[in-house]
């Protein structure tokens, strides 16, 4: 294998690929990333694969000797990224060795130096999951990244819990539905599943889109999406093509592709646990309540993260306290729309401040019963979010 690309080229799509390389590999070939140079294509493809998670990415290169091979994945990529802008030549020398057993090492030229590493065989990589009969869709890349970056963070981070490391996908005629859950708070998002109106063609061509004639209903690991978030805001498509069975996920678009696996069990009916109706209802300004909630956080923190929010109708304030015995106290008040009785309740201040820095809207409304039944804070503007929040519990 023998090719020239540019620096810049060659560092960028390790950088992004690298992300799948396994931390503790079951096996050594694992820790490397798999190159494969196309003569014909006149491209590089990239890949790497941890056995749940993979990435492939590909670019222009001048490919003058096809072939394929594995290198050290982070050797390579800390190298690459401290090379001069301009060109390299990669060459693993197959060409020149006349041996039988290749040797697998690889040198990298670039116009300050010259460095050399030793790979494995491709034959020992292991190839990414491919679905052949799963179910084939079309997403926005707005609306998965939509749907993505205002669930993503009220996934579990707990691996014990198996599931709630996940973030549900449910798919059904009216659009798309991400929820997120760590059994404290709860996110759950509705955006669109396409940019226009399907044409009998299209409805004609595709393929079936829902497993066993069901509607697409899959969990799927927080640390795959996390990364997939990452590569969609840096491509220039407008779709993303989804393909699944009841195991693996894959993620198409331009020169890049993500696999994941599924993850196993039965997600929690959340729908069950949001409020159908109110006692009280207060809309504040968001920038004004994460602002106050970040000063307040300073003190919060250093107890145990619990804010009291009270709600003054008659004053149409809500206001912010924190008393930390042995510390100190504090407290903030901002205007509100209120309606209902007068109301106090204690969060974790760190489930608000989350919540409130995945939005984008002017305004936030939240929604109470009492201060033990779980409230509600949705944006107010064109996002369909709903974020459940448990109250904590305090002695008055």
């Amino acid at each position: 294998m023998k090719v020239v690309c540019a620096q810049n080229s060659l560092s960028a799509n390790l950088s992004l690929v690298s992300r799948a390389v396994s931390v503790r590999p079951s096996h050594p070939v694992l820790a490397n990333v798999l190159l494969v140079a196309d003569e014909k294509a006149q491209q590089v493809k990239l890949s790497a694969f941890d056995l749940s998670l993979g990435i492939q990415t590909s670019f222009p290169a001048e490919v003058e000797v096809g072939g394929k091979l594995t290198l050290p994945a982070r050797l390579l990529t800390d190298i690459v990224s401290r090379l001069p802008t301009g060109e390299i030549t990669l060459d693993d020398g197959a060409e020149e060795s006349g041996s039988s057993e290749p040797s697998y090492l690889t040198t990298l030229t670039c116009s300050s130096g010259r460095y050399q590493m030793r790979g494995m065989g491709a034959e020992e990589f292991p190839e990414l999951p491919i679905v052949e009969d799963g179910d084939v869709v079309t997403l926005p890349v707005e609306a998965l990244l939509d749907g993505l970056r205002n669930s993503l963070f009220a996934a579990s981070g707990d691996e014990t819990k198996q599931v709630l490391t996940g973030v549900h996908l449910a798919m059904d005629t009216e659009g798309l539905e991400f929820a997120a859950t760590d059994g404290h708070r709860l996110a759950v998002v509705q955006t669109a599943r396409a940019d226009d109106a399907e044409t009998p063609a299209k409805a004609a061509s595709k393929k079936p889109e829902t497993v066993n004639d069901k509607d697409l209903d899959v969990t799927i690991p927080a640390k795959a999406l996390q990364e997939l978030t990452k590569m969609l805001e840096r491509q220039t498509g407008s779709s993303v093509t989804v393909t699944c069975d009841r195991s693996q996920m894959v993620f198409e678009w331009t020169d890049q592709r993500l696999t994941s696996r599924l993850l196993e069990g039965q997600y929690p009916n959340y729908r069950q646990l949001i409020p159908r109706q109110f006692n009280y209802q207060t809309t504040v300004e968001r920038r004004l309540f994460l602002s106050a909630l970040e000063r307040i956080a300073v003190l919060a923190d250093q107890k145990n993260n619990i804010v009291k929010v009270s709600l003054s109708s008659g004053k149409q304030e809500l206001s912010l306290s924190v008393d930390a015995p042995d510390v100190g106290s504090g407290e903030e008040t901002i205007p509100a729309q209120i309606s209902g009785e007068d109301l106090v309740i204690a969060f974790n201040v760190k489930y608000l401040l989350e919540g409130l820095k995945v939005l984008s809207t002017a305004d936030v409304q939240l929604q109470f019963n009492t201060p033990t039944s779980p409230a509600i804070l949705t944006p107010l503007g064109e996002l369909k979010m709903t974020y459940l929040v448990m109250p904590v519990q305090v002695r008055s």
